[in-house]
């Protein structure tokens, strides 16, 4: 994959996490912490979040075009990297109650979902770009022909 188009789906990827993750965070605290306010300066929160989740999709980077295998490998060492490094933060956190193991099992499996639905946004995307370009693909040969 080239490196300007691999950069522009970070970007996608970026701002589709910011909004997973806004939403997780409001529902977990809602159903763990009703009463809490936030001030304007928390409203950064998930996009620190979200910039943090990009550095683990470095690993999906090549040059050439990868194996089915070897995509979904890194995929899983991707999902292994964002667990620990939220866990990482979650534990590290003043804030968080991570005492409470249904606390550290709800922010683990929010992160598992995130992971699953931005996937999926980005296969849902992609597969419909495959689409137009396999129609232009076909045009072309059509006229050339």
């Amino acid at each position: 994959m080239e490196l300007k188009k691999f950069l522009v789906n970070k970007l996608i990827l970026f701002f589709l996490l910011s909004a997973l993750i806004t939403l997780a965070v409001s529902l977990i605290g809602s159903a763990f912490d009703g009463e809490a306010r936030l001030g304007y300066g928390d409203m950064l929160t998930p996009m620190g979040y979200a910039a943090l989740c990009l550095l683990p999709s470095l690993v999906t980077y090549s040059r050439h075009e990868l194996s089915p295998k070897q995509m979904l490998l890194r995929k899983a060492l991707m999902l292994v990297l964002l667990e620990a490094a939220i866990l990482l933060i979650a534990f590290t956190s003043e804030v968080i109650d991570t005492g409470r193991i249904e606390v550290v099992l709800v922010i683990a499996v929010s992160v598992l979902v995130i992971f699953v639905l931005a996937n999926l946004f980005l296969w849902l995307k992609d597969s419909a770009e495959a689409k137009t370009l396999n129609k232009e693909l076909a045009a072309y040969q059509a006229i050339h022909t």
